[in-house]
């Protein structure tokens, strides 16, 4: 079948969790034999094709309030011309989006992702067209997907609608440190790793400050950057602490020697669903300390520790914890990750929804038969 991708910056993921999930899901589903097509912004921009998946390049509007919707725009325009049997949207802000294609026969499926709205880098303006796009998102698409049990219920709560829950993935094992850690400056083992964008809501300041009380000769490596927060950015980096690490974001191979080789990785975000370098950390074998989200909570699921205004205490707790221990918590997140969040799993349940939303077609008639009618 021909399956289309929209609302992400594109592919390679060079940029946040929603690129790394189009990346992962499209080159798996063309590798099963789809034909797969990823709306990319024109910025960009790599090649025309990637792992199998086609990529397809347009504009959009360069502004805080505007990019993501602008490119779904003009993504949607392109896709009427060019119709795939099912097309899966990213982000519930492009909720109204999805109605086009579906009135014009093209089976829609969104991923809203977390409860957005939520975040403190939006003004009144872009809260409110995430408020309409979750009441949107229950009628405009022809089905909704959910990554975290806590959003689906809250759909199912709030609207009364009944979402699919299809979990995001991690890869699992061990990956050897390579140059990354040299270039850093990094021991294996020897630092703790925080990595997300940089916004308020993620609390990379809070983890600095905190991190900054504790005596320890261990490193900090805050990994990310974010577009249209220079102010909250500037505030993270004002640290005279030697052992604090900010070389921005960092994507690939290396990223995921970091989160093999750190001592404790602390995760910190307060909205959105699923996050994936949560699981990805987990997957890696990293000790986790997590902020005690309702989210979050439910993806370490028991194989992280959590923290709330208390992060200081609870590094130092780790710092002083046996290295059995220690070691206990590594293997329970691989393993939880190895459980529920596989990304062949994730990617058959996706390729399942899709497939399942396309209208089934009539066998043809042999040539030179003529198709049988239905007696009166």
């Amino acid at each position: 079948m021909k399956f289309a991708i929209l609302g992400t910056r594109g592919i390679p993921a060079s940029y946040g969790g929603f690129e790394t999930f189009a990346e992962e899901l499209s080159v798996r589903l063309a590798a099963r034999g789809h034909d797969v097509v990823v709306y990319c912004r024109s910025r960009w921009e790599s090649g025309t094709s990637y792992r199998g998946v086609t990529l397809r390049y347009l504009p959009t509007i360069r502004h805080k309030y505007l990019d993501t919707i602008a490119h779904t725009f003009f993504s949607t325009i392109h896709l009427l011309f060019h119709r795939p049997d099912a097309a899966l949207y990213c982000n519930g802000a492009n909720a109204l989006f999805t109605l086009l294609p579906r009135l014009t026969g093209v089976p829609v499926a969104i991923n809203v992702d977390g409860l957005e709205r939520k975040r403190r880098k939006w003004n009144l303006a872009a809260r409110a067209w995430y408020r309409l796009s979750e009441w949107l998102a229950t009628f405009c698409p022809t089905a909704v997907i959910t990554d975290a049990r806590s959003i689906e219920d809250y759909y199912l709560k709030t609207y009364g609608k009944k979402t699919t829950f299809i979990p995001y993935g991690a890869p699992t094992g061990k990956v050897e440190g390579g140059k990354i850690l040299h270039s850093l400056g990094l021991d294996t083992g020897g630092y703790f790793l925080y990595v997300s964008r940089f916004e308020p809501e993620n609390n990379a300041l809070m983890v600095r400050e905190c991190f900054e009380k504790v005596s320890t000769p261990m490193k900090l490596a805050l990994i990310g950057d974010a577009p249209y927060a220079d102010d909250y950015i500037r505030h993270v980096r004002d640290t005279r602490d030697p052992r604090i690490i900010i070389p921005g974001a960092i994507y690939g191979q290396a990223y995921h020697e970091l989160l093999s080789n750190c001592f404790a990785y602390i995760h910190a975000t307060e909205v959105g669903g699923t996050h994936p370098a949560l699981i990805e950390a987990m997957g890696r074998g990293a000790l986790v300390l997590y902020l005690n989200t309702p989210e979050n909570a439910e993806v370490a699921g028991g194989a992280g520790i959590p923290f709330q205004e208390n992060l200081e205490a609870v590094i130092e707790g780790v710092l002083n914890m046996e290295e059995e221990e220690r070691a206990a918590w590594r293997r329970s997140a691989v393993e939880r990750v190895q459980k529920h969040y596989g990304w062949d799993a994730v990617t058959s349940m996706y390729e399942s929804l899709l497939t399942d939303l396309v209208p089934r077609r009539e066998p043809a008639p042999a040539p030179g038969k003529r198709p049988s009618r239905p007696h009166n």
